[in-house]
């Protein structure tokens, strides 16, 4: 005989209750050796078995001030992989998939990065095709022309949707004119750029000093180390490559109205201040960002979209930039109900800071933030992409090992805390970008918005 799902859940006195968590079980990190070589490039190794692969990360400082500069890196980017004196596009194809590799290229205005993965065999294999590309790829006048009609083609779509529409807003509303928002290039610049300002831009920015090399797998750390500084001797340069320096800070204010004709749903950017990982009171931040958005279970989500049906989706999370880090809340929502969506919110964020989260709030964020850490970071791919972000912050897996014990001590008192200085509604500027014919009466109403 069997029974079904509902008869397992239940007793004759009600549902069965859900069994308690067990114990956090730890996930063992290795150790990352740390070497700077005599070209400047810091290399990080660790040794992590389990499957013959390894991950490789290679992030390059990329920042530029010439309003040219974002054209010329996305192609510069596109065309990394496209051919050397001694290569051309298939060969390089070929000879990453004899040892089952791929390297993918892309920037920002932050940085350029170069990932990829292959058989741990195969890394001396990956490491060549590496050092060729970053000292003598040419950048084919036919492969620039080519990924310079396929680039403006993707910016005319991505320009046409809401929520790039809305990022753009955003980031001119937190920073200016300042470089960082400029993630993507118009396609009149795209239009413009030669191949020689792509090998120039290559000439002068694609340099090892500055730069973090990290690789993660089946690896011997000290060999994979040599091996790197065998291949990529030929990589020098004699400055270091561009950082981008800090923007502002964005100010508290109004939350701008940005007209879009015709648009039959609003999207909803707020963004204040946050920690960045270093700080004492990031555990406490990332756990009442939890608490209020960060995940399905959190109040924000349990009201607009649970109770209220306004949106499928909303999101709080931070965002770490050069010399700080930002708090975003997002959501999409259909015009009729873009005023109420930013009422709730601005309740939501106002209920945080005076009615803190409760002891049963908070253990729910904790175990879930410690899960997830824990669950990212035991796999290969997981592990090599946290240590290079955290290297960029100047931070190690050190702080990786102590990050759930800091996480497991903080207090109730500290997270009210928290919420109380970083998530009051008055901490926040932002965008709301629909049909201002539509939603303009019912948001202004509210009050601060311009």
């Amino acid at each position: 005989m069997t029974r079904t799902a509902e008869e397992i859940g239940r007793t004759e006195s009600g549902p069965r209750g859900l069994p308690p968590l067990g114990p956090i079980r730890d996930v063992p990190l290795p150790d990352v050796e740390d070497v700077t070589l005599p070209n400047g490039l810091r290399v990080l190794a660790a040794h992590r078995p389990g499957v013959p692969m390894v991950e490789l990360r290679l992030r390059v400082p990329f920042a530029g001030d010439d309003p040219t500069h974002p054209a010329v890196a996305e192609l510069l980017s596109s065309t990394l992989l496209t051919g050397t004196r001694t290569r051309d596009r298939v060969a390089i194809d070929d000879e990453l998939a004899a040892v089952g590799a791929d390297l993918g290229v892309s920037v920002d205005p932050e940085r350029l990065m170069i990932s990829g993965s292959g058989l741990s065999d195969g890394l001396p294999d990956v490491l060549g095709v590496l050092a060729d590309v970053l000292t003598a790829a040419t950048h084919p006048e036919t492969e620039v022309a080519r990924e310079r009609t396929r680039l403006v083609e993707r910016i005319a779509v991505a320009r046409s949707q809401p929520r790039t529409i809305a990022r753009e807003a955003l980031q001119r509303k937190r920073f200016g004119d300042h470089p960082i928002t400029r993630e993507m290039p118009t396609g009149e610049a795209v239009t413009a750029v030669t191949a020689e300002q792509v090998r120039a831009l290559q000439a002068a920015a694609l340099v090892p000093r500055g730069s973090i090399l990290t690789i993660v797998g089946d690896i011997d750390s000290g060999a994979a180390i040599a091996e790197v500084e065998k291949q990529l001797a030929a990589w020098t340069a004699e400055h270091a490559a561009q950082e981008m320096a800090p923007p502002p800070v964005p100010a508290p204010g109004d939350i701008e109205l940005v007209h879009r004709p015709g648009s039959v749903q609003s999207q909803l950017r707020l963004t204040a201040a946050a920690v960045r990982r270093d700080h004492p009171d990031y555990a406490a931040f990332q756990l009442a960002n939890l608490v209020f958005g960060g995940y399905f279970s959190s109040r924000w989500m349990e009201n607009i979209r649970e109770d209220k049906g306004y949106t499928y989706g909303a999101h709080s999370g931070i965002e770490f930039i050069p010399g700080g880090a930002l708090l975003g809340v997002d959501t999409d929502v259909a015009s009729d109900v873009t005023a109420a969506a930013l009422l709730e919110t601005r309740y939501e964020l106002g209920r945080l800071a005076v009615v803190p989260p409760t002891a049963e709030e908070i253990d729910a964020a904790r175990a879930y933030s410690i899960g997830s850490l824990l669950i990212s970071l035991d796999n290969q791919n997981g592990l090599a992409s946290t240590i290079a972000a955290l290297a960029a912050d100047g931070l190690g897996v050190d702080w990786l090992r102590g990050h759930p014990a800091r996480l497991e001590a903080v207090t109730v008192e500290q997270v009210a805390a928290a919420a109380l200085t970083y998530f009051a509604p008055t901490a926040f500027t932002g965008v709301v970008v629909g049909d201002a014919d539509v939603i303009g009466a019912g948001v202004r109403a509210l009050g601060g918005v311009a």
